[in-house]
């Protein structure tokens, strides 16, 4: 549809800990909403980074410059025609504390996801020189990645010149 613009990190809201797969996020994403399901007809996010490191590919790509109506995902309104969203397993508390609705965003990164996603983010970035690096909290009103991208990708020496500001 366009030309990749940004490699967007995502974390998948589920509890500190939790292992789940891609095929867990396809079923969130779009199974129909009466099943408990979003009802998307597209999953949201290219790739799933789960808790021991392991990078699933939810969506294919074909790895060059644009983004292909089949590669496009569900991850940032506004953004997915030209993104390449990649998700971590995790991203709030273990525990909802009492009277609240939902779990509070943390940083729960396994040092195994930590290294998965700074080598393919690297990787993307090389891959694709124009698209510079984003989290979703930086285009949406969530908490979404649970961590600042921008700090994150300093930490581990990515550009600022390759990092949305």
């Amino acid at each position: 549809m366009g030309a990749l613009r940004y490699i967007m990190l995502h974390c998948s809201a589920t509890p500190e800990g939790r292992d789940v797969t891609g095929d867990d996020i396809r079923r969130m994403h779009t199974s129909p909403v009466s099943q408990g399901g979003r009802g998307w007809k597209q999953v949201g996010y290219s790739e799933f980074i789960r808790l021991n490191g392991d990078i699933e590919v939810l969506v294919a790509d074909d790895g060059d410059q644009d983004v292909d109506p089949w590669e496009i995902t569900n991850g940032a309104r506004g953004y997915n025609a030209v993104t390449k969203h990649l998700c971590y397993a995790g991203g709030v508390a273990k525990t909802k504390p009492k009277g609240m609705r939902w779990f509070p965003p943390k940083d729960t990164r396994t040092a195994k996801q930590l290294k998965s996603m700074e080598v393919r983010v690297k990787e993307l970035l090389q891959q694709h020189p124009k698209a510079k690096l984003i989290g979703h909290n930086q285009v949406a009103n969530k908490a979404c990645p649970s961590f600042d991208v921008r700090a994150w990708a300093e930490s581990v020496g990515i550009a600022k010149s390759r990092v949305v500001q």
